[in-house]
């Protein structure tokens, strides 16, 4: 009931900052066209862009995968803040039931953010943060689902079936999926998860003047918060295996607000 609550108010939702909003990939391209800009378009073709990595087109007369069920997917539409034009291809995951084992998913609490900040103020600490851009389609998915091509990806490949392949937004299961991705990751570069709170990662590392301390760093979804007396070597080293949103990366003025 909620869903569907939430899902009717953005139906109804026309426009945002004076800005026209659509609901669908043809009533972006008639805005566009009715203003004389490519807007909607850019953002569109950004998007698909971005989501294809997610995605394996099948041929034109391809057979549904086996043991594969097929959704829903589509564009939501959003403006930001500086008037930018957003495009979100999202998965139809009210469609899927899948167990509770594949879709918990944690996040690093406040208590732990706050305790952080002040470990980070005894020990003579910096603090760097960073936002992983795209971050649940770095994973693979948990589901076996399929969904048909729309106008967002053009005429060559509408109706074409799609199987998703990486951690869709919309599935139920992406964000644990992303976060069990993560966490291989952050083992590979040798931290270890912390018993008190699994999203907090800590590693052993030693100061220039031979002082002994632990690093930390904090996971909420693509949110990075590193505490070291080096973060940067950290956050280089994450870059090398995520893409990072431009100018993300840096000393914070706030954290999770």
């Amino acid at each position: 009931r909620i869903i569907a609550h939430v899902h009717s108010r953005y139906s109804r939702r026309t426009h945002k900052f004076g800005i026209q909003v659509p609901n669908s990939p043809e009533e972006a391209l008639m805005i566009d066209k009715m203003t004389n800009t490519t807007f909607w378009y850019d953002a569109m073709q950004m998007e698909c862009k971005n989501v294809k990595v997610a995605l394996k087109f099948l041929e034109p007369d391809a057979k549904p995968p086996i043991a594969h069920k097929w959704i829903k997917c589509h564009m939501i539409f959003d403006v930001k803040m500086d008037f930018t034009r957003k495009a979100r291809y999202v998965a139809g995951g009210h469609m899927t039931d899948p167990p509770t084992s594949l879709t918990y998913s944690s996040v690093v609490s406040r208590d732990s953010v706050r305790i952080a900040f002040l470990l980070a103020a005894l020990n003579d600490l910096d603090i760097m943060a960073a936002d992983i851009g795209n971050a649940y389609l770095n994973a693979p998915t948990r589901e076996k689902v399929y969904t048909t091509a729309g106008a967002e990806f053009g005429p060559e490949l509408q109706g074409r079936l799609i199987v998703i392949v990486r951690a869709l937004y919309g599935l139920k299961s992406s964000g644990a999926a992303w976060r069990s991705h993560l966490a291989m990751s952050l083992a590979s570069l040798g931290f270890t998860s912390c018993l008190a709170d699994p999203d907090v990662w800590l590693r052993g590392a030693t100061k220039p003047d031979g002082t002994q301390y632990y690093e930390y760093l904090l996971a909420y979804v693509d949110d990075m918060l590193m505490i070291s007396h080096e973060p940067q070597k950290t956050m280089d080293a994450l870059s090398k295996l995520y893409r990072m949103k431009e100018g993300s990366v840096g000393k914070p003025s706030k954290y999770l607000g």
